[in-house]
């Protein structure tokens, strides 16, 4: 094999260079493909955390990837679930420290997290053909934070995945102006 090697080079000493970052999306209208406020698993590394890390622990990890979403594994790459911010801040550690069940410092992400049969779930063909004011009146008739995108098992491979949509980005993304929020 007579391959050539690619071209290489070096940075000077103390050169800062930043990472490549995801493409931010942008504002939205309710006329806008619903795939633009999904979360593409495709495209996008899930973040996982494991059901018996404790909530300050799994805060951390939010905080240092980025996210405000974490898929729960126990037996990777099953999904157990989902556990968000709101779960380990919110009212669900507080009920159980008031309620004597446990204290906060023994609270895990098994604790708050959301059960995968208690997500709601929509096919990835509907969302790829439905407008963001079909994700609003999803999100208004269930009165859930977050929606799973599961696409279809195909010759390729079993179903699998395929996005999530959170309410709080589907808010920051549209325009107030557009919905009336």
């Amino acid at each position: 094999m007579n391959a050539l090697a690619l071209t290489t080079f070096r940075f000077d000493p103390d050169t800062c260079i930043p990472q490549a970052q995801p493409k931010l999306k942008g504002a939205v209208t309710l006329e806008s493909s619903a795939l633009d406020v999904m979360t593409d698993l495709a495209v996008i590394k899930a973040e996982t955390i494991e059901p018996k890390v404790t909530l300050r622990d799994a805060e951390q990890v939010m905080i240092n990837r980025g996210v405000r979403a974490l898929f729960v594994t126990s037996n990777f790459p099953c999904i157990d679930g989902l556990v968000t911010a709101t779960d380990i801040l919110g009212e669900k550690p507080l009920k159980l420290v008031t309620q004597g069940i446990a204290k906060f410092q023994d609270l895990t992400v098994l604790d708050v997290m959301t059960d995968l049969s208690h997500l709601d779930v929509v096919d990835y063909d509907e969302v790829k053909n439905a407008l963001v004011a079909n994700l609003v009146a999803t999100f208004a008739k269930l009165k859930c934070t977050h929606i799973l995108v599961v696409q279809a098992a195909k010759i390729q491979g079993p179903a699998r995945i395929r996005g999530v949509i959170s309410l709080t980005q589907l808010e920051r993304q549209l325009s107030s102006k557009a919905t009336g929020w």
